[in-house]
C-alpha cells in the first residue's frame, strides 16, 4: 500500500463511524427497546458432560469416543444428588437407556440346581454269587472253563470227587437199609435211633449242597455216586474263575464268581460343596461314551457317610436296570442331577410326593402301601423320610446371578428406588445363600418384588466411585472385608505356586496379542497337577485338598481347548480358581506382584477377571479388538 493513500482510508473509516452514530441517535425509542431485548443474552444452558460407561473417569464436553476403549460416550448426570443418600445414584432416562441398564424383580421361587458328576458303572454287589466247594475234594471236570460265559440258574458248573460226600452217601443208604430191616422190630428206641440217623444223613447232604432231586436220584440208584455236580444258584455272567481242572480244594475254596448284570450300580463322585443338594431317592440322568445321544436313568440309593480326604469328594451310588446288558462294568459315566432346595436348606424331590419308599432300599418305590421286594420291610410315605416338603416351604427369595457384585465376603446389589421422578438406584450390601443355576438365594437385604439391576450394575458402581460414594470397591466404614490370613506353606510350595502364576501370565500375554499358546496351556496343567502338597500342615492340606480338584479341572479344560476363542473362554474359570489358591497359600516370584484386572463387558456383560503384572490394561478376552478395556481391581496378596 502506498503512503499517499493512508489519509484517504482514514477519512473513509471516520465517515462510516460517524454515520453509524448518527443513525443510532436518530432511531425511535421503541426500536431501542427492541434492540436491547435482542442483545440481552439468554440464560446459558448447563453444559452437558459425556462419559464412558466403562471408564467413568473420562469426562468430555461433547459426544465422541472413549480414548481408552473407544466405546461411544454417554451423557453423565451433572446434578447434585448428595442429598439422596450415600449409596444412591440418579440419572436421566436417556442416560439409563444409553448405559443399557436392565432390572428384574426379586422373586420367590423353587430353587433348583444342576450338579454334574462323573463316575463308573460297577457290579451290583447284591447280585453276585460266589461258587465255592462245600467239601474237600478234587475238581475232575469244569464245565465253565473261561470267564465271560453266561450261565442260567441250575446249569451244571463242576464235577467234584469228594471222599466226604461219598462216605455221607453210604451213611444215608446204610441208615435207610437198617431202618427198613427194623420196621418189624418191637423196640421203639432202636427205630427212633435209626430214623434219626437217616434224617441226619439227609440233612448233612443238603448242607453240602445237594438238592431234593439229587437225593431222590441217590435213593433210586441205591449206590453212592463217585462224583457230585455243583449247579449255578442263579443266572448271570462268570466274571472270575479261581480254580483249574484237577485241582484239590478245601472246604470253602472259591471256584467261580457269577454276576447278574441285569442290574448294575453306577458310582459317582460329588464335590464336598455339593452335599447340600444331595438326598436319597433323587433322580439322576447319565450318559456313556458307548451310546452317544442316549440318556440312562437311575436313583440315588446310597450316599457314602465318609468323605474321601484325598479328593474331597463323596461317593454316590445309583441302582440302574440293565436288562439289555448294554451297560458294562467300568464304563465311564457323565451324570446330571437336578436338585431342589428348600428355604431351610434341605434338598427335596417333589416328584416323590405321593410315593411309598423303603427306608433301607430307597430305589424300591410304590404308589401304595406294600412291602419291599428286597428286604420285606413295610414301605413308608416319602415325606416321612424327608425326601419332599410342602410347596410353600420350598420357595426361596432369589435374584438373577448377574445382579450381585461380589467382592470377598461382601455382595453389593443395586435396587431401583420405586416412585422416583427420575431413574434412581440404591446400593445395598446383601447376604447371599447358594447359587442355583442362574439365580442366587438371598438370605438378607432384599424384599420380594423389589427391582434389582441385572445389567449395567458395574456402570452404576463406577459412577459412584467417581463421586467418592460407597460402592463395591469403595465400601463404607465398617464394611471392609477382613483380610484373609495366608495359610502356612513351605517355601518350595509357594515357589511352585509362583511358577504357575508365571506360566499363566505368559499365556495371558499371548492371548492379549491375539496369539494362541497351546503349549503354555499344557504347561499350566502339568505345573498344577505336579504340585507337591506333602509339606503342608494338616489345616493347610485340608484347604488345598478342597481346592485342587476344581483348579485341576479348570486347567485341563484350558489345555484341551483347540482354538484361540475357546481358550479365552476357558481362561475365566481358571483365573477364579487360581486367584483363590494364590491368595490362600501365598506365592514366591521375582516378576513383581500379580494384579487382578476386570472387564465388565466380557462374556455379554457378565464380566471376567484376569491376572497380569503390568499396570496398563491388556485385555486377553478381546485382544486387539478392545486391548485397553478393563481396569485393575486389586493386587493379589501373598507375594511374600
Amino acid at each position: 500500500m502506498k503512503t499517499s493513500n493512508i489519509p484517504f482510508y482514514l477519512s473513509l473509516v471516520s465517515v462510516l463511524v460517524l454515520g453509524v452514530v448518527i443513525g443510532r441517535w436518530s432511531a425511535p425509542s421503541g426500536s431501542d427497546d427492541h434492540d436491547q431485548e435482542q442483545e440481552t443474552p439468554t440464560e446459558a444452558a448447563e453444559p452437558e458432560v459425556w462419559t464412558c460407561s466403562m471408564h467413568p473417569q473420562v469426562r468430555s464436553p461433547e459426544m465422541g469416543k472413549c480414548p481408552i476403549c473407544f466405546m461411544d460416550l454417554i451423557p453423565a448426570t451433572t446434578g447434585d444428588d448428595s442429598d439422596l443418600g450415600p449409596r444412591v445414584l440418579q440419572m436421566s432416562e436417556s442416560a439409563m437407556a444409553l448405559a443399557e441398564i436392565l432390572t428384574a424383580p426379586v422373586e420367590r421361587r423353587s430353587v433348583a440346581h444342576e450338579i454334574e458328576m462323573v463316575g463308573k458303572v460297577a457290579l451290583d454287589e447284591t447280585h453276585l454269587s460266589y461258587i465255592s466247594s462245600r467239601v474237600p475234594g478234587r475238581l475232575d471236570r469244569l464245565f465253565v472253563d473261561y470267564t465271560g460265559v453266561p450261565v442260567r440258574e441250575g446249569d451244571h458248573l463242576v464235577e467234584i470227587y469228594s471222599p466226604t460226600l461219598y462216605a455221607t452217601q453210604q451213611e444215608l443208604l446204610q441208615a435207610i437199609e437198617t431202618s427198613r430191616r427194623l420196621e418189624e422190630s418191637s423196640s421203639e428206641l432202636i427205630k427212633s435211633s435209626t430214623n434219626r440217623t437217616v434224617r441226619s444223613a439227609r440233612e448233612k447232604l443238603r448242607l453240602y449242597g445237594w438238592t431234593d432231586a439229587m437225593l431222590e436220584e441217590l435213593l433210586e440208584r441205591g449206590t453212592p455216586a463217585e462224583h457230585t455236580t455243583i449247579y449255578a444258584p442263579r443266572g448271570g455272567i462268570v466274571i472270575h474263575k479261581q480254580a483249574l481242572e484237577g485241582m484239590y480244594v478245601k472246604e470253602g475254596t472259591p471256584i467261580y464268581t457269577i454276576a447278574d448284570l441285569s442290574k448294575v450300580w453306577v458310582r459317582l463322585d460329588a464335590y464336598e460343596s455339593d452335599l447340600a443338594w444331595l438326598r436319597f431317592g433323587q433322580h439322576v440322568d447319565f450318559t456313556v461314551n458307548a451310546y452317544p445321544g442316549e440318556t440312562f436313568h437311575g436313583n440315588v440309593a446310597f450316599i457314602d457317610p465318609v468323605l474321601d480326604d484325598r479328593t474331597r469328594t463323596i461317593k454316590l451310588r445309583l441302582n440302574v436296570d440293565n436288562a439289555d446288558l448294554r451297560l458294562k462294568p467300568d464304563m465311564f459315566v457323565s451324570a446330571t442331577l437336578q436338585a431342589k432346595l428348600t428355604q431351610g436348606g434341605q434338598a427335596v424331590d417333589t416328584s416323590l410326593a405321593d410315593k411309598w419308599i423303603c427306608p433301607m432300599h430307597p430305589e424300591v418305590m410304590a404308589d401304595e402301601l406294600t412291602t419291599c421286594s428286597e428286604c420285606g420291610m413295610d414301605l413308608v410315605p416319602a415325606p416321612e423320610l424327608g425326601f419332599v416338603e410342602s410347596g410353600e416351604e420350598a420357595l426361596s427369595l432369589t435374584i438373577p446371578h448377574t445382579a450381585p457384585l461380589l467382592t470377598g465376603k461382601r455382595s453389593v446389589v443395586y435396587v431401583r428406588v420405586p416412585d422416583a421422578e427420575r431413574p434412581t438406584f440404591e446400593g445395598r450390601v446383601v447376604t447371599l445363600g447358594p447359587r442355583a443355576g442362574d439365580r442366587y438365594v438371598v438370605l438378607d437385604g432384599l424384599q420380594e418384588d423389589e427391582e434389582v439391576v441385572v445389567r449395567g450394575n458395574f456402570k452404576i458402581d463406577s459412577e459412584l466411585q467417581i463421586r467418592a460414594k460407597p460402592s463395591m470397591m469403595n465400601p463404607e466404614d465398617g464394611e471392609l472385608d477382613e483380610e484373609p490370613k495366608i495359610l502356612p506353606a513351605p517355601a518350595e510350595f509357594r515357589a511352585a505356586m509362583g511358577a504357575v502364576g508365571d506360566r499363566y501370565v505368559e499365556l495371558k500375554d499371548r492371548l492379549s496379542h491375539d496369539q494362541d499358546a497351546p503349549e503354555i496351556a499344557e504347561a499350566i496343567r502339568e505345573a498344577i497337577e505336579e504340585m507337591d502338597a506333602s509339606g503342608l500342615g494338616t489345616a493347610s492340606r485340608a484347604q488345598w485338598d478342597a481346592r485342587i480338584p476344581e483348579l485341576t479341572a479348570a486347567a485341563r479344560v484350558l489345555a484341551q481347548a483347540t482354538e484361540l476363542e475357546t481358550r479365552r473362554i476357558a481362561l475365566r474359570p481358571l483365573t477364579e480358581e487360581l486367584v483363590r489358591a494364590l491368595e490362600s497359600f501365598g506365592y514366591h516370584r521375582e516378576g513383581g506382584p500379580l494384579r487382578v484386572f476386570h472387564c465388565p463387558m466380557a462374556f455379554e456383560n457378565k464380566g471376567a477377571n484376569w491376572l497380569q503384572t503390568k499396570t496398563d490394561t491388556e485385555n486377553p478376552y478381546y485382544g486387539s479388538a478392545m486391548f485397553p478395556c478393563g481396569s485393575e481391581t486389586r493386587v493379589v496378596r501373598g507375594a511374600l
